[in-house]
């Protein structure tokens, strides 16, 4: 709770640089364990995308090993099953014929029970919608990598662009991991994954930007203690971001999802939630670190370390810049140069009449 209110009061009690590493790792093993889940175990992907027959059987006491067994009787062994509500029995199987899906239904009537719901759909999304989800995708990734470009700097489009990256397959991969069915609320919930993990990275951008712009040109502080400055400034406003995000979402999870029983609104809400937190961590953690890493080797704040660490000031923990500190650096900043490189040329100040300057010489009277 002490970190938590020097955050709040605009101190530094966090050394992000030193985590960077540490989470670094982190996100390289996660990632890893996601695309080797996504290609071992796959996608749980719904009826929509791969079309087939969904039975809703009532059968209190019935396992899914029985169940199954009645399946492979009539040549759906590789249906999948699943317990909802304790009492009934949720089967999918590919079977698209209508005459053997009634045959299927009428079995499991007569061996298990009642069943409540039959539907039998085609795929709706086929692999010309695919296609243009990808390309739509790529274009999403190449207009926001050139607004950041424009707007910032390219080095904070290759942060932002991996962070998003990093935040999908994490997402996409927890799915895989733990086989929650993919269904298009799920689709949904991905883009918007997407559009808040880039506001939170953006929110950290502009606070840099605006740090470096006031402190940078005193040339006393390293790219990357301007950066840590600026996420301990900034930090407690992606947590209160991510936690007022999270209080709905969690409402629909349990309200919606768990008293209501209503399947599609769990299925959105898991995809957001693990998106909110995820796209916290990747802006603090993960984009920072990129850009840090990138300015760091430019030949202005490698000038700027070399300085630094002749005076000894850049060995052990992430130099902590105070408040006061910072506001006395601001008002030391040295000149802005000009655009041929040197000292920008003050334009000389003309005092007004009764502020302190030489009163103003009477006019001759014409003639």
């Amino acid at each position: 709770m002490s970190v938590l209110g020097a955050l709040y009061r605009g101190e530094s009690p966090v050394d992000f640089p030193s985590l960077w590493r540490r989470a670094v790792i982190v996100s390289t093993v996660a990632v890893l364990v996601g695309l080797a889940s996504f290609g071992v175990r796959g996608l749980n992907l719904g009826l929509d995308f791969e079309g087939g027959t969904s039975f809703e059987v009532r059968s209190p006491g019935t396992s899914v090993a029985e169940a199954r067994q009645v399946m492979e009787r009539l040549d759906a062994a590789d249906a999948r099953i699943q317990i909802v509500d304790g009492e009934v029995l949720l089967i999918r199987s590919d079977v698209q014929d209508p005459t053997r899906a009634t045959e299927i239904r009428d079995v499991l009537a007569a061996e298990l029970g009642p069943v409540e719901a039959f539907e039998q759909v085609g795929p709706t999304w086929g692999d010309e919608v695919t296609d243009k989800a990808v390309r739509a995708l790529l274009v999403f990734f190449i207009v926001v990598a050139l607004y950041i470009t424009v707007r910032l700097e390219w080095k904070m489009a290759v942060g932002a662009m991996v962070a998003v990256a990093h935040d999908i397959v994490l997402s996409v991969g927890v799915y895989s991991i733990l086989q929650f069915e993919i269904t298009p609320a799920t689709v949904i919930a991905f883009p918007t994954i997407m559009g808040y993990s880039l506001y939170d990275t953006i929110v950290v951008y502009d606070k840099v930007r605006e740090i470096v712009g006031r402190l940078g040109a005193t040339d006393r502080y390293t790219y990357t203690e301007l950066m840590n400055l600026s996420l301990n400034r900034v930090a407690m406003r992606s947590i209160n971001t991510s936690v007022t995000s999270a209080i709905p979402v969690v409402s629909m999870l349990l309200i919606g999802s768990l008293a209501m029983g209503a399947t599609t609104l769990r299925e959105f809400a898991v995809a957001l939630l693990v998106g909110i937190f995820v796209g916290s961590y990747s802006s603090l953690f993960l984009a920072s670190a990129i850009v840090a890493g990138l300015k760091e080797r430019e030949e202005r704040w490698r000038l700027v370390f070399q300085k630094v660490r002749s005076r000894g000031l850049v060995d052990g923990p992430t130099r902590v810049i105070g408040r006061q500190e910072a506001a006395v650096s601001d008002t030391r900043a040295a000149p802005r140069s000009s655009p041929t490189g040197g000292p920008a040329k003050r334009r000389p100040t003309i005092a007004a009449p009764g502020a302190g300057g030489a009163p103003p010489r009477p006019r001759k009277k014409k003639r």
